[in-house]
């Protein structure tokens, strides 16, 4: 059928044969069109609401009896009483005209009666006929929908503080590779002294190496310009039934050598950064690659299952457990309080969430390098599903939803070098996290939002425990961490965002965050060193950041937004360089700020 003869179908015939007072208004055609898929009744008696009592029973009786060109409501109700304007008059006319074959005195003066509406109504229909069929003639896919986010991000950082750089950091840059002489004796790499910019500070007390220079200088000759970086992100959103989903994403960026999230401080990295991993030493910006591929389906009414080739954890989860943040500046506050639970890993994977009501529980598997052939572990690109070399992580979470509210428990087994990085953790809680065997990591995560936007803000929180185990592996570095003898290590995390909405003006939002990323805070068995050239068993890894925004909402697809941080101790324990002989300093930290510019479309 036509679309003009669908929008045509109505359950009132009967109006044109009775004096109706109408007015010549616009078509309503969503009320019209609302029976299109109804179907005729075939007799009177479908009525619930039509009476052998009522006037005009016997007309509508002919009607249906004699032409079929009557419909009524879903309900099985005709309304009768209900009025009309004269274009919906004329639709319900030309409904009947597709059915009669005898045309009656009466009916050529309906028919003209409703002439000009008719023709103003064929008009508009076959306007509306031609644009649906250039639509189609042009369309990108008839169901696949592109969509896009551009983000630009332009700022610096300042950093401050008196601790001296000690070549034990070294531990977290690396280690030369190990020798074997003639004989079959192997040396082991020695530590590689980070690239220390000049200084003025002389040799360490302790006659080790150069200490050329505070943590502070270091950064700021490495990272301390003014740079504008980056990120765009490409959706093909695919549907075959209408309820499944076949996402790819491109995405490209340049934020590799940008002050923001290395080389010396990881964790001012931000959640927009991002640059395509293409190996060691190797600059791949502007390179554009796929980010996503996976397809999501349902089972049944309350099961959905995901599977793809380049999926990430949170794209299998029933709920993410936070209402922080409308607009992302650091990448610490993005993982709902547990980076080692929620470590977003990305790669080959699959997973499976059953929701009903508010509950829900989820369970997911990926593999951040599966797709390696070699499974060999220790050997170089090793990996695969499902083995000692993957770079793996299991997630089961059950979370519970209002409204306006949620609460989720989660636990991840991460092993093979999968959890936190060096945006998310310090750089000692990191080493010990990903030099591990196994992890296990538990995050409890929380949010609420006002029913109206106003002074009171949306809150979200959350917190993470991890516990690395060895079971019996060494690692041991230039003298800053060893692990040898270490059965178990504790890292824990925790985060509170405050979000307020419609700030000045309407759509404009602004927002906070507090808390702490992951830190060490124990470790058992063994005699661990931590912190610098002498043997120190305290445990000083505790670190705060902060960050406030303003997002100026400037169209529906156009936002302007203004950040600042501070991080009191990016590096942890690493800088405040405990057990240290002479005066070397503690103290280290870093402040920044930018303006991040994003286009959706």
């Amino acid at each position: 059928m036509k679309l003009f003869q669908q929008l045509l179908v109505a359950p009132a015939a009967l109006g044109l044969l009775a004096p109706v007072a109408v007015q010549a208004a616009e078509l309503n055609i969503d009320g019209v069109n609302k029976y299109a898929s109804e179907e005729q009744v075939t007799s009177i008696n479908q009525f619930s609401d039509v009476k052998p009592t009522d006037w005009a029973y016997q007309a509508l009786s002919n009607l249906i009896e004699r032409y079929g060109c009557v419909a009524g409501y879903p309900n099985g109700t005709y309304k009768g009483g209900q009025a009309m304007t004269r274009y919906e008059a004329a639709a319900l006319l030309n409904a009947c005209l597709d059915r009669i074959t005898e045309v009656t005195d009466e009916l050529k003066r309906l028919m003209a009666e409703f002439e000009k509406e008719l023709a103003v109504l064929r008009g508009r229909v076959d306007g509306l006929e031609a644009k649906v069929g250039e639509l189609e003639a042009t369309q990108f896919s008839t169901t696949t929908k592109l969509t896009g986010k551009a983000t630009f991000i332009m700022g610096a950082n300042s950093y401050g503080g008196n601790a001296q750089v000690s070549p034990a950091a070294s531990a977290f840059f690396g280690t030369s590779p190990a020798t074997i002489a003639p004989n079959g004796v192997i040396t082991p790499g020695a530590p590689i002294v980070p690239v220390l910019v000049p200084g003025a500070f002389g040799p360490n007390p302790l006659g080790i190496g150069f200490i050329p220079n505070t943590w502070a200088n270091q950064a700021r000759q490495t990272q301390g310009a003014t740079a504008f970086n980056y990120d765009i992100q490409l959706n093909f959103d695919t549907s075959f039934t209408g309820k499944d989903l076949l996402r790819t994403r491109l995405r490209a960026g340049n934020f590799a050598q940008s002050p923001f999230g290395g080389p010396t401080v990881g964790l001012n990295a931000t959640e927009a950064g991002f640059e395509e991993f293409c190996g060691l030493g190797v600059d791949c910006g502007d390179v554009v690659a796929i980010n996503r591929l996976f397809y999501q389906f349902p089972l049944g009414s309350n099961f959905t299952a995901t599977i793809g080739g380049r999926v990430r954890q949170d794209d299998m989860l029933a709920v993410w457990p936070s209402a922080y943040p409308a607009d992302t500046v650091l990448d610490i506050f993005t993982y709902a309080g547990a980076p080692g639970t929620y470590s977003l890993n990305l790669g080959a994977g699959g997973g499976l969430w059953w929701k009903s009501g508010g509950f829900s529980i989820s369970a997911n598997y990926v593999s951040a390098n599966g797709d390696v052939g070699n499974p060999i572990a220790g050997t170089a690109n090793c990996g695969g599903i499902g083995n000692a070399c993957s770079s793996q992580t299991g997630t089961a979470q059950v979370a519970y939803t209002g409204s306006n509210w949620g609460i989720a428990a989660a636990y991840t087994y991460s092993s093979g070098g999968a959890g936190t990085y060096g945006g998310n953790a310090t750089p000692l809680a990191n080493t010990l996290f990903l030099n591990s065997a196994a992890t296990n990591s538990v995050g409890i995560s929380a949010y609420w939002q006002p029913s109206n936007s106003g002074w009171i803000p949306s809150i979200s929180t959350g917190w993470g425990i991890n516990r690395n185990q060895f079971n019996g592996t060494s690692f041991v570095d230039g003298g800053l961490v060893s692990t040898t003898g270490i059965t178990n290590a504790t890292s824990q995390s925790w985060y509170v965002g405050l979000q307020w909405d419609d700030v000045f003006i309407k759509g404009n939002s602004a927002g906070m965050a507090v808390g702490q990323p992951t830190f060490l805070t124990a470790v058992s068995g063994g005699n661990p060193v931590f912190g610098g050239p002498a043997a120190a068993t305290a445990i000083v890894d505790g670190n705060y950041a902060w960050e406030w925004w303003y997002k100026f909402q400037v169209t529906d697809n156009i936002s302007v937004t203004p950040a600042l941080y501070y991080l009191s101790a990016p590096l942890g324990q690493v800088s405040k360089n405990v057990g240290a002989i002479g005066t070397t300093g503690t103290d280290f930290n870093n402040f920044g700020g930018f303006i991040k510019t994003t286009f959706k479309f």
